[in-house]
């Protein structure tokens, strides 16, 4: 029996019922997940010999087996589905973006709410805004409102540090209502907080609103200066409002999404429109360009409001999706809203015109992406023409060797594949096979475990690259040969030589020298791989050595305290001790046979010498 009609029997057998299913490769790894409302049609029709999409013929051809978990509605898999593909970042599911991702604004929970900007979305009780395109977008959001409503922009903690400390120059400036003197309640701020929130969520004439009414209740009560403060915060909001652009009638709320999608490059554009104006904009560029079915569209509807609070009443698409799924997603937001949200395609009127505005969003950052990478394909291909490469690298892999003393040695590899750093990939190798500095042997070794993962199915370092390059000259490049030699492999690799001033001179074969100085292009880039690098790996070893400095790796073996690390430390070092034989460690002054026995076995990861010999 095939693989096909083992997968395709199993899959007959499911049952017509709503329900996960997780495709498996043979090493075990979750290829995809996905939900159905019939599972074993839904699943059945991977193996059918039906004609999928390139992207799903791709899938197919890896799945060795599958998993499915069986719910009682529809909504409750979709649910589900989020969460295993949030737990397990499958291949093979399109995704907005990396989970480094986009910045939020945060506003946490408590008497005193504190605003900042971040990108990691927790299970928390605070409430986060956005996603915005980039950090830089997400500080002018937070900054407008910080002025705008005088929040405090200080390290300060409340209500902690209140009459600490003198208040800042803020305060005079009239940016800072002066929450740390102490004059201004824990109610007020708090107010002043959620009017912020109502201008992060788009609803600026609102926030206008409820101003007006306080402005003029203060004026009545004779507060004229909270009275005057008020009306500046109502003249920048006004000011916000202009540099809106107006596209539909001033109750219109929705949100509204497109998806552009050509053989190179996916973007989703999203417009935020609330009091008829476009108050917010985003495009994401996919992972993946093709998409295999609406299931997947749906998937990107359901990530990008995943950590929203404040959903609209209505959600509009530009792409099409079936009843059945438009429903289950407006089912869906209803319940994460906790109020109605109507998700629909229209065909015609004021709502295609707003789908149509998103589409020529998204095409226009499509362009501007593939300008980029055309720009960046125009290097890659000049070095690839210098280097005499028989085609053009897509995964370029840079290497450098960082040590600060005998122990923090650490070997740091980075990636730029498709004409970016993907920084997913970047992975830090902390040296073990050297008794000290040895850039060589270092180099060897980290070459060595890198490379012996290539097929292995593991997420990143299973993937071969189409170039190595290292921060070194033709030893370097020697040892790296040896490498791939070793391992039976064929993949070029250069070294990256620099001058007395330790600038890039030249890439070397090992044998010849590769002038790149009279490359203007070519010099630059390669000069930012490897300033990047060198970055990572500098970086890196400064983090191990701090931690080595603070607490040796010998004080998590039982026995071993901070005065009897350093005896060991005076006698050898640690990569000796590593690999020294319980008799090598007795001879060290204060250390017992059963403080050896512990340090061997440790470093060993086994039983003492005298047990290996019992249990042979």
């Amino acid at each position: 029996m095939t693989k096909l009609e083992r997968l395709r029997d199993k899959a007959n057998s499911l049952p017509t019922s709503p329900g996960v299913y997780l495709m498996k490769s043979a090493s075990g790894d979750i290829l995809y997940v996905g939900k159905s409302k019939k599972l074993k049609n839904r699943v059945t029709s991977y193996f059918s010999g039906n004609r999928h999409t390139v992207k799903t013929e791709r899938l197919v051809s890896l799945i060795d087996d599958f998993d499915y978990i069986l719910c009682d509605t529809e909504i409750e898999a979709l649910t589900l589905e989020n969460v295993l593909i949030k737990k397990h970042t499958p291949k093979y599911n399109i995704k907005l973006k990396d989970a480094k991702s986009y910045p939020y604004i945060k506003v946490t929970s408590g008497e005193y709410p504190i605003l900042t900007v971040t990108r990691e979305r927790r299970a928390d009780r605070a409430r986060y805004y956005g996603p915005y395109q980039g950090t830089a977008q997400a500080y002018t959001a937070l900054d407008t409102v910080r002025k705008i409503f005088a929040l405090p922009n200080c390290k300060r903690r409340f209500p902690s540090d209140i009459g600490r400390e003198r208040p800042c120059l803020y305060l005079d400036m009239g940016r800072c209502s002066g929450l740390c003197t102490g004059r201004v309640s824990a109610e007020a701020y708090r107010a002043d907080v959620r009017r912020a929130e109502a201008v992060l969520d788009g609803h600026v004439r609102e926030a206008v609103d409820m101003l007006t009414q306080e402005m003029t209740a203060a004026a009545e009560a004779l507060a004229f200066e909270r009275a005057a403060s008020l009306r500046d915060s109502i003249a920048s909001l006004h000011k916000l409002l202009e540099k809106q652009k107006v596209v539909a009638d001033v109750k219109v709320c929705r949100d509204v999404f497109a998806l552009y999608a050509s053989e190179t490059v996916g973007v989703l554009s999203m417009l935020a429109v609330r009091g008829g104006a476009v108050v917010h904009k985003n495009e994401f560029i996919l992972s993946s360009a093709q998409l295999s079915d609406a299931e997947d569209a749906m998937q990107l509807i359901v990530d990008y409001y995943d950590a929203q609070q404040n959903l609209p009443p209505q959600v509009m698409l530009d792409f099409p999706l079936s009843d059945d799924d438009l429903s289950l997603l407006s089912d869906y937001l209803s319940l994460k809203a906790e109020h109605r949200v109507h998700v629909r395609t229209p065909e015609r009127g004021e709502g295609r015109r707003l789908c149509d505005l998103a589409l020529e969003n998204a095409a226009e950052a499509a362009r501007q992406y593939r300008l980029e990478g055309e720009r960046e394909d125009k290097h890659v291909q000049r070095l690839c023409e210098l280097l005499a490469l028989p085609e053009r690298p897509r995964r370029i892999e840079c290497y450098d060797i960082s040590n600060i003393g005998r122990e923090a040695i650490v070997g740091a590899m980075i990636v730029y594949e498709d004409g970016k750093y993907k920084k997913s990939d970047y992975r830090l190798f902390s040296v073990k096979s050297t008794d000290g500095p040895d850039d060589y042997a270092s180099m060897r070794e980290v070459l060595t475990r890198r490379l012996t993962h290539i097929g292995d199915a593991t997420a990143s370092l299973g993937t071969a690259p189409d170039l190595l390059l290292l921060d070194g000259g033709a030893t370097h490049v020697h040892v790296g040969r040896e490498v791939l030699a070793a391992l039976s492999l064929d993949i070029p690799l250069f070294g990256m030589v620099k001058d007395d001033f330790h600038k890039t001179r030249a890439l070397t074969d090992g044998e010849r020298e590769i002038s790149i100085a009279q490359e203007t292009n070519v010099y630059t880039f390669i000069y930012k791989l490897q300033e990047e690098v060198h970055r990572f790996a500098i970086t890196s070893s400064q983090k191990e050595k701090r931690r080595t400095m603070t607490h040796s790796t010998l004080q998590r073996i039982d026995g071993i305290g901070p005065a009897k690390a350093r005896k060991l430390l005076a006698a050898m070092p640690l990569g000796a001790l590593r690999r020294a034989s319980v008799e090598e460690l007795l001879a060290v002054r204060g250390i017992s046979r059963a403080d050896a026995e512990a340090i061997y076995a440790y470093y060993h990861k086994t039983q003492t010498p005298d047990k290996q010999g019992e249990n042979a």
